[in-house]
């Protein structure tokens, strides 16, 4: 398995390149395959900086141990091409950085290093057996691991909100940061929140 981010694309999103393999190298003619990606976060260990970035996903370091847990990241239907015997196949993961989403938070929350993911597939297969068409469902078990390069989502989202980072607001509270700016003819945003930061 493989990883690169998708390209062109209006929004950030990671295609994950997959080996499928049938048995008895039987002519396909389509398959719908059913993805579902989780983080299994359980898989890597954990450096004081990131303790304390994930602290808002996991709780303090001391609750680790029954805090730490798979976190879903996405679900996604691919239509697989017909192929005989074996075929690669692009599943195309769309990424956030709205930091509600537990995914973004956890992927920002990482320096380096890989993170772990588990890609769940079901799905249903249409094959020929002899001049028959006949349908077959992937069975439950059929899934795979990954360590994805965090590197890979920061250059993602690096590429397609360079230098910025969001954050969402409520609208009485985004009216409140409006007045605070005008009031103080503060130029940007970040000046208007580094003003506030710095007590002023």
């Amino acid at each position: 398995m493989g990883v690169e981010p998708a390209a062109p694309a209006a929004v950030p999103a990671l295609d994950f390149t997959l080996s499928i393999d049938v048995p008895g190298g039987a002519e396909v003619r389509s398959l719908t395959l059913a993805t579902q990606v989780r983080i299994d976060a359980t898989r890597r260990a954990y450096g004081e900086d990131d303790q304390e970035r994930l602290a808002e996903l996991f709780g303090p370091p001391q609750e680790w141990s029954r805090n730490l847990s798979s976190l879903l990241w996405a679900q996604t239907v691919t239509q697989v091409p017909g192929f005989t015997g074996s075929t690669r196949v692009r599943v195309t993961v769309p990424c956030t950085y709205d930091f509600e989403v537990a995914a973004a938070k956890y992927f920002h929350g990482l320096a380096d290093g890989d993170a772990p993911l588990d890609f769940l597939f079901t799905g249903t297969l249409f094959y020929l057996d002899g001049d028959r068409l006949q349908a077959a469902h992937l069975p439950r078990r059929t899934e795979a691991g990954f360590a994805m390069p965090v590197r890979v989502w920061r250059e993602l989202m690096e590429r397609h909100f360079p230098h910025t980072a969001w954050l969402r607001l409520g609208r009485d509270t985004f009216d409140l940061l409006y007045a605070y700016r005008v009031r103080h003819t503060l130029p940007g945003w970040d000046d208007a929140i580094r003003s506030l930061l710095a007590g002023r």
